[in-house]
């Protein structure tokens, strides 16, 4: 069985640390989901693409057309889901809207049967009852009754980028072969792609709200939680059992809850709470070996 190198574990940690912080800095970003996501998905991509040279890795253009194509529709999904999150991280807490993106587990496990002709174990079939239990606890249903206006938007924003994300995942199924780097790079930047005309067509694109400090936190959500992020987490892969890989991945709720509380002083209810661990532990616990 292959061993789990120390050097490949703290590059996954990091970046689920990353990846876990960026609700955290959209809150003081006063610009359009559409205008970060696209801005972060440019970033991103040149970040990879420098990281992808310097590791030595050819980037391959002759993928094929229908490949590309495949490619650039998940990288226009991606960019929705990010618009998905970012608005979801506007109208509700961080904390609520990390927990509803993390049903994407669920969701591909619903779905699978479709999709993939796969059968839905008593295993998977449970994980995924207790996802939803915990997701009627974390948005405040069981507990309060109908949500308000504000509340309910981001519950559903974010259950939209869980939906959105896990097709991403289902169609990355239908694409093997293709090298990480390459996939994620042709991915970010059709998510820019698409997103550029429809922001320019807005009059989404002012530089009014791109004051010094605006701009250092883009910089920061584009190349350190995009390309860094993404690097760190390509490169761990090869150094790792997928055991590891899938019980590391779900720091990134963890740490976006932590940071929420210290930060953002948002304060979890007990049914909360209780909800958050359903669904981390239902994801965690389906995609993991039994």
């Amino acid at each position: 069985m292959q061993k789990n190198s120390s050097r490949s574990l703290l590059m996954l940690t990091l970046s689920m640390v990353i990846f876990g912080s960026i609700g955290i800095f959209r809150r003081y970003i006063p610009l359009p989901s559409a205008a970060l996501a696209c801005f972060r998905g440019a970033s991103g991509a040149l970040l990879l693409l420098a990281a992808a040279k310097v590791r030595g890795r050819t980037v391959n253009h002759h993928i094929g057309a229908r490949k590309v194509l495949l490619l650039a529709l998940t990288g226009a999904m991606i960019g929705l889901n990010w618009i998905f999150l970012f608005e979801a991280y506007n109208y509700t807490t961080v904390a609520t809207a990390t927990l509803c993106y993390y049903m994407q587990p669920t969701i591909v496990i619903l779905l699978s049967p479709l999709v993939f002709g796969e059968r839905i174990t008593a295993r998977k079939g449970l994980c995924a009852a207790l996802s939803v239990v915990g997701m009627a606890l974390v948005s405040g249903f069981a507990e309060n009754g109908v949500p308000t206006l504000a509340e309910s938007r981001g519950v559903l924003f974010g259950l939209g980028a869980a939906a959105l994300y896990a097709a991403v995942v289902m169609m990355n199924k239908k694409l093997p072969g293709i090298d990480a780097y390459e996939k994620t790079i042709i991915q970010l930047l059709s998510a820019s792609a698409v997103l550029l005309p429809y922001l320019l067509l807005a009059g989404q694109l002012s530089v009014a709200a791109w004051t010094p400090g605006v701009l250092l936190l883009l910089l920061v959500v584009g190349f350190v939680h995009t390309g860094l992020a993404y690097a760190l987490y390509f490169g761990s892969m090869d150094g790792l059992r997928a055991q590891t890989v899938a019980i590391i991945s779900y720091l990134d709720p963890v740490v976006a809850l932590v940071l929420a509380a210290l930060i953002l002083k948002e304060r979890m209810t007990v049914f909360g709470i209780v909800g958050a661990c359903l669904i981390i532990g239902a994801a965690l616990v389906s995609e993991s070996e039994p």
